[in-house]
């Protein structure tokens, strides 16, 4: 049997889980649950050799380098990182993944896998793989159904019909159920025969491309045109704007499952989770046991509790205190506090959409933005004056750039800076520092083994961060530093 080329689709903002998780760095890129980010662990779940090939990613630009540090910091070499132009849903990044694997490989078979899931059971998720790709191999499009513990209204279900032949725990897909109300999910429960739809998929990459081209041929089109003119830059494989932008925004359930004659799904109970809200972290600190106290409370970071039960809290940057409360979401950030009922924490998507509507720069990133070389975040800002954290990674450098309306001080707080200004090369040790004149050409560097933080003040009439002018960069980015 081929090896299956998994392909990982690392798209959408996350905004059930703000104030965390941001547009520029949503859930799958954070570390929630474990010592890994979601994406890691769903990479980290299809690493063997003998069962697949290496990972295929598929995320759009504005990650890029997020997602390609993180699969460095694992020591894996994907077999490609993808750049999707625009977000246009689930079935035409399959698509794209088919038509890149069955260029490789005519006999191909792609799992297309979200990266923002929680599966605490490996060895049950693998051997679902395993029976999965028996059916594939002879022309199955499989789904992957998770054996429901509770009536939950927040995911869609799926309805299994007979039996597939010789395959034990392998059905046809009777029926894909949307999300129900409570009373349909109770009496789906008591019913059986019905799976939670995971979103997780298998499949011969020929078949799905077949299936599309008999259900979804507009997908095909597009995405043959954005694949035959892609570009290559760097480590990633840019699919071309326009051809991709024809292609519409819909599912691979509704494009191609939902109409199929072909659709199987293999049952699962594997702990699974897409972790889509703070209630939903809360179970699993619970379940976890680690988190949780005898007062079913779950906290992370300095923490507080008196008096408080059946609570999820967490602190990233201060102290949170809570004195006699009861079924509460409190979760801190540098710039944003969250307080919720547990029973609303599916509902934080309004609050988001409120802030954009209103234009407010908390739902697109942190204080701490991240770049290919390290991050930088703000630590004070007022009238003409910025100061910033920066760190930047051994062997790592910024771009070689010029500011019209900023000056900018440099003081070094940890290791060593090699810096160029004009035509001076310096380099600094902690408690030195440098002054950086409006107009001057300049480029940061840490020459060293261990990170070089710095503390940078600019001034000036002018402080956005599109006042850059490149002349050289190590990474081929236009705009933001």
């Amino acid at each position: 049997m081929a090896q299956i080329d998994p392909v990982v689709l690392s798209g959408g903002s996350g905004t059930r889980l703000w104030p965390l998780s941001r547009a520029a760095y949503p859930k799958q890129l954070l570390t929630l649950t474990g010592s890994h980010s979601m994406l890691q662990d769903t990479v980290l779940r299809v690493s063997d050799p003998a069962r697949f090939n290496p990972v295929t990613m598929i995320c759009n630009d504005e990650h890029r380098f997020i997602v390609a540090e993180q699969l460095r910091a694992l020591a894996v070499e994907p077999t490609d990182i993808v750049l999707e132009p625009m977000g246009r849903n689930t079935a035409p990044a399959a698509a794209v993944a088919a038509l890149l694997a069955s260029a490789r490989s005519p006999d191909a078979m792609i799992l297309i896998l979200p990266s923002d899931h929680r599966v605490a059971d490996t060895s049950a998720f693998l051997a679902a793989i395993d029976t999965a790709a028996k059916a594939a191999q002879g022309g199955a499009l499989v789904t992957f159904g998770i054996t429901p513990t509770t009536p939950e209204t927040g995911y869609g279900y799926i309805r299994r019909g007979a039996a597939l032949p010789v395959l034990n725990g392998c059905h046809k897909v009777a029926e894909f159920v949307e999300k129900p109300d409570l009373a349909t999910a109770d009496a789906m429960l008591a019913a059986g025969g019905f799976d939670w739809n995971s979103g997780i998929f298998l499949f011969r990459a020929d078949r799905l491309l077949a299936e599309m081209e008999r259900l979804a041929p507009d997908i095909v089109q597009a995405c043959q045109g954005a694949v035959a003119a892609a570009q290559k830059d760097l480590l990633f494989t840019r699919l071309d704007a326009t051809a991709f932008a024809a292609c519409p925004n819909i599912s691979i359930d509704f494009a191609v499952m939902e109409k199929t004659r072909d659709a199987a799904v293999v049952s699962a109970d594997m702990g699974w989770s897409d972790v889509g809200s703070w209630s939903a972290l809360w179970e699993l600190g619970l379940d976890g046991g680690a988190m949780g106290d005898d007062a079913n409370n779950v906290s992370m970071g300095d923490v507080i509790l008196d008096d408080v039960s059946n609570s999820y809290v967490r602190a990233e940057r201060r102290l949170v205190a809570a004195l006699g409360v009861r079924d509460l979401v409190i979760v801190e950030t540098a710039d944003a506090v969250l307080v919720a009922n547990r029973d609303k924490a599916q509902e934080v998507k309004a609050i988001v959409d409120r802030l954009k509507a209103e234009g407010r720069g908390e739902t697109e990133e942190n204080l701490r933005v991240y770049r290919p070389w390290g991050y930088y975040e703000s630590v004070d800002h007022g009238d003409h004056f910025q100061v910033k954290r920066i760190s930047v990674k051994p062997g790592r450098k910024l771009s070689l750039q010029m500011h019209h309306h900023r000056a900018e001080h440099w003081i070094v707080v940890e290791g060593t800076a090699k810096v160029t200004r004009n035509e001076e090369t310096l380099l600094l040790e902690e408690n030195q520092s440098t002054y950086i004149p409006v107009g001057a050409w300049h480029r940061l560097e840490n020459p060293g083994k261990l990170d070089l933080k710095i503390i940078e003040v600019q001034s000036g009439s002018y402080l956005g961060e599109d006042d850059i002018v490149r002349s050289d960069d190590d990474y081929g980015r236009e705009g933001k530093d």
